[in-house]
């Protein structure tokens, strides 16, 4: 476990590298940011003008008509569009420059917009198991082992579906093809998933707290100003591990799909996390 977390330390120095060399990367997760607050605010006023908040808050989700439900899916689907659209752009962007070419803004975007039909198909389906493990979350409240067992049951459809996105991108192949593809690459990537998924919480609660520090500064002397510098600079960070994170997707599918090795990587680091042999082909 240790050697797993050095070496997915390694990697994640190395994608801090790629992003030095290629900073607009972070913009992709910072418009993606803007804009699902900007979609939060105007779905809550629409929850609020029909009374969906007030009864999902008095009574859960035994307490919704079909309405709030219908409401509530085309939140999550919403929500789930905005966060893989940006996210596809990010990654087609960043596999551009692991190949070794200069990507720009608009390439991300133009490699989305080719795959809006799978990316809406894996919105819909993101979004509808998310409301259902919600929904049995809401249900089974005071069942301590049943919240147990669905968080387990959400923690491995997260890493069943790690790679979805990447497999979307490069692949050109359906929400549920990729599932399946991204299935059998979990296979071959769990530990590295695991840790680097627990790492990048850690260095992303690090950044955020690193963040905090001129806020709490600048707000004991106005407070206003404090608020602002603190959605600045924490929303920066969560900006900068949201596009290491992605990189680091990018680098390790393109190495155990195809063996290729993205530039500003290393080949004996990521030959010593997966054991020679194990990237570099497709068929399963």
């Amino acid at each position: 476990m240790f050697a797993t977390f050095g070496r997915t330390w390694q990697l994640t120095k190395m994608s801090w590298g790629v992003l030095q060399s290629d900073r607009k990367l972070i913009a992709f997760p910072i418009m993606s940011g803007v804009a699902l607050v900007i979609l939060a605010a105007l779905l809550t006023g629409v929850g609020a003008g029909v009374g969906t908040l007030d009864r999902l808050g008095s009574a859960g989700s035994a307490g919704l008509a079909e309405a709030d439900i219908v409401l509530l899916g085309i939140t999550y689907f919403l929500l789930a569009f905005v966060i893989i659209y940006f996210n596809a752009a990010l990654i087609g962007a960043a596999m551009v420059r692991l190949a070794g070419g200069t990507p720009t803004l608009g390439d991300g975007f133009r490699l989305a917009n080719s795959r809006l039909p799978q990316i809406a198909g894996w919105a819909l389906i993101s979004a509808t198991v998310g409301l259902i493990l919600q929904i049995l979350r809401n249900q089974s409240r005071d069942n301590f082992l049943g919240q147990i067992a669905l968080s387990i049951v959400g923690g491995v459809w997260a890493y069943l579906t790690f790679f979805v996105v990447p497999v979307l991108v490069a692949e050109e192949t359906g929400p549920i093809t990729a599932i399946k593809r991204s299935s059998s690459l979990f296979k071959r990537t769990w530990g590295e998933q695991v840790v680097a998924n627990f790492g990048f919480g850690i260095v992303g609660f690090l950044a955020a707290l690193v963040g905090l520090v001129p806020a709490f500064l600048v707000g004991m002397v106005v407070p206003m100003a404090g608020l602002v510098v603190g959605v600045v600079t924490v929303g920066l960070a969560i900006a900068t591990v949201s596009t290491l994170e992605a990189i680091f997707k990018a680098a390790l599918y393109g190495y155990v799909a195809d063996g290729n090795v993205g530039e500003g990587f290393d080949r004996n680091t990521l030959d010593g996390a997966y054991g020679p042999g194990r990237g570099g082909h497709r068929g399963f």
